[in-house]
């Protein structure tokens, strides 16, 4: 039996109230602009306190969405239990040495979050640090954020949200009493330890910016807390973190494309935090410790795709800096690691990950893999003192494998692979790389996946996944999840459009400010030349996409509905131009060097107006939509996708199904727990094999 989506008779009509916007000398209406409530920030944390019409509008539109998707609830409860068969119910992490103890984590069968505990490496009992499932159990959202144990392993950090709105509560936990202070520090961003007694942390100001650095004595009253770092620069955010060498706190405060660090000695924690290298416009570099000296990673010297540095912590300026591992044009360095007696870091080119590490002899070594597509994660565990890391592997038929890799040896050894208790036959499913050509003739990198027994004729469905923002690289790694869709005959695709680094800084540069439209135009191109390698066919395509992925579906079904059959935006950036002339929100100043200031920019105006999904509905037809938001979401505000959803249901000229799914008590990433979270998958793949008319 075909799982339908029943049409409710009457779809949520939202009020129009005109508001009369300028800028530019362009004057224009925003009919659905009531829609932002005054008191966002208190709604954010409290959904309760959204006022009346708005939450009854949210309210209505949750409803006709789960009218519409009633036929699919059979079919989602299916998909939930599939998905959860491929989970390992009872499942431990590997442990991670740090001096007298090795540290774990350990799902219990039916929890929902991870139990805590670590045992002494010479032997002994267990010690059960903290269990979030018990933390979790008064809560309809529960996110824990750090759990961190202190330099001397007697106190544990951890903090935690209960609305989404990511304002997160920091704990302390005397490890051998089991039992948390009174003393909770509010609206914490992150913390990392000094010593047994000392944290550094960093805390969201009225407009949820992390913009001051604090320094907080165990047992003191957080009211008197030692200010050591104010950001005044409204584009900028701080964060701190510890060396693993443990000699250095570091405040690395930054936007999207701009960099700057200072440090502070452990053995002085008085003193003032002293900046490595001033901020300047495109400067973009990182920092760790080793020996006597930093290791830096940036962009100097149109080193556009990164390069490593050197210099003595004595003179950090830039002048003093050496290049030890020089810029290579097209091969993007994402990150580093750094042991006592090597440096390691990953690497991205045409869209396949590298791992490479050096030692004091200086040669460069390289981790090599074979498979057409792959992703890799480097795991440097705590310890300093090492010649061993990490590494985890997958691909999109491969689950999971964490190998320990040894500098000295050359040794690889697999410590562990994911379990997929359901079963899992590797060669079920094919997976292939191909290239789509763009309108400009840039050459885009399509991952594919499907089962062995999918015609490959122009019938099957596809979901098509993107996102093409921030220089954010999307792996090739495996997911269980997607088989659902696979095992029904779906081509699973997806797009390396520009805005990401799979193929070096140009590749993002190419899709920043008034380049933007080349990443609707890659995603464009990827879905025509999936049509002619006869993976799917056009009207069979489901586009898939969040947050900055939600701009990319959003502006793309704009420019070719025609060639979609459906279109999932979760959490949408989708009201680019309000959201870009809006100062007051969280993200707006730190985003400008990404989409332009069209507040100061007739230019960035009329670029941002140009592809703003939003601001380019028109009344034409539309394929079936599912688009989510959250109440309490800090990164992409709630009425985005209620304004956009409004928007299209008073224009569109189709009937096909339009949905908005509201979460009333999350934020930006939806349900929390690992079981929980399957719902918000399953009611996507749901949607995705009604809309295709795929066999349940």
């Amino acid at each position: 039996m075909k799982p339908i989506i029943k049409l409710p008779a009457d779809a949520p009509v939202a009020d129009k109230q005109a508001t009369k916007n300028s800028a530019h000398g362009v004057d224009w209406t925003d009919d659905y602009h009531w829609l932002r409530a005054d008191n966002w920030q208190e709604a954010m944390r409290d959904p309760e306190k959204l006022p009346d019409p708005i939450k009854c509008y949210l309210t209505a539109e949750n409803q006709y969405c789960a009218e519409a998707l009633q036929p699919t609830e059979a079919l989602q409860i299916e998909l939930i239990t599939e998905m959860r068969g491929r989970i390992l119910e009872k499942d431990e992490s590997l442990p991670e040495q740090d001096g007298p103890y090795a540290y774990c984590e350990r799902y219990v069968e039916g929890g929902e979050h991870p139990v805590y505990f670590r045992t002494a490496r010479d032997g002994g009992e267990e010690e059960q640090l903290i269990d979030i499932n018990s933390e979790a159990k008064a809560h309809e959202y529960f996110d824990h954020g750090m759990i961190e144990h202190s330099p001397d392993h007697k106190t544990l950090a951890w903090s935690c949200d209960t609305s989404g709105a990511e304002y997160y509560r920091l704990y302390f936990r005397d490890i051998v009493k089991a039992k948390d202070s009174a003393v909770v520090i509010e609206d914490v961003e992150c913390a990392a330890w000094a010593d047994g007694n000392t944290l550094f942390y960093t805390r969201v100001d009225e407009n949820h910016r992390p913009s001051k650095v604090f320094r907080h004595q165990l047992g003191t009253d957080p009211a008197e807390d030692v200010l050591v770092y104010h950001e005044k620069d409204h584009r900028f955010f701080c964060e701190v973190y510890t060396s693993r060498s443990g000699k250095y706190i570091f405040i690395a405060t930054g936007m999207n494309d701009q960099d700057e660090v200072l440090f502070i000695p452990l053995n002085d924690l008085e003193a003032v935090p002293r900046v490595i290298e001033p901020r300047a416009e495109g400067l973009e570099y990182s920092v760790d410790h080793q020996g006597d000296q930093f290791i830096i990673l940036s962009n100097t010297d149109n080193a556009k795709d990164f390069k490593l540095s050197t210099t003595q912590v004595s003179t950090p300026a830039r002048q003093h800096w050496s290049d030890f591992q020089p810029y290579k044009p097209g091969r993007m360095i994402h990150s580093f690691e750094v042991f006592k007696d090597w440096v390691m870091w990953l690497a991205v080119e045409n869209a396949l990950p590298a791992i490479y590490f050096v030692g004091n002899d200086g040669l460069v070594s390289e981790v090599a893999f074979e498979e057409e597509a792959y992703s890799l994660g480097l795991d440097a565990g705590l310890e300093y003192e090492v010649s061993q890391f990490r590494f985890d592997y997958s691909s999109p038929t491969t689950p999971w494998q964490t190998w320990q890799y040894d500098c000295a040896s050359g040794e690889r050894a697999l410590l562990k692979t994911q379990v997929i208790p359901s079963g899992h036959d590797i060669s079920d499913y094919i997976a292939r790389r191909m290239t789509a050509v763009s309108h400009d003739g840039a050459e885009v990198p399509v991952t594919l996946l499907h089962h062995k027994d999918t015609a490959i004729d122009g019938t099957a469905p596809c979901l098509l996944y993107g996102y093409g923002s921030y220089g954010s690289s999307v792996p090739a790694g495996f997911s269980s999840n997607r088989l659902s869709l696979v095992e029904r005959g779906f081509v699973y695709a997806i797009a390396h459009v520009r805005g990401g680094e799979e193929k070096g800084r140009d590749w993002y540069e190419a899709a920043k400010l008034e380049g933007k439209i080349n990443s609707f135009q890659d995603f464009i191109a990827a879905a025509e030349a999936l049509i002619t390698h006869q993976y799917t066919s056009a009207g069979n395509i489901v586009i898939n996409g969040g947050s900055a992925g939600g701009l990319l579906v959003g502006a793309t079904v704009n420019m070719r509905p025609d060639l979609f059959a459906a279109v999932i935006a979760d959490v949408p950036f989708v009201d680019v131009l309000n959201t870009m002339i809006d100062d007051t929100l969280p993200l707006t100043p730190g985003e400008w060097s990404q989409w332009g200031n069209p507040i100061e920019s007739k230019a960035a105006f009329d670029n941002i107006r140009a592809y703003s999904p939003y601001d380019n509905v028109e009344a034409k037809e539309y394929p079936a939509m599912l688009v989510t938001a959250g109440v309490s979401d800090p990164r992409v505000t709630y009425w985005e996708p209620a304004k956009w959803v409004a928007k299209l249901r008073e224009v569109k000229t189709d009937n096909n199904v339009l949905l908005l799914k509201t979460n009333m008590s999350s934020g930006h990433f939806g349900k929390t727990g690992r079981f929980a979270i399957l719902e918000d998958y399953a009611l996507s793949y749901s949607f995705a094999i009604a809309v295709t008319e795929r066999l349940a």
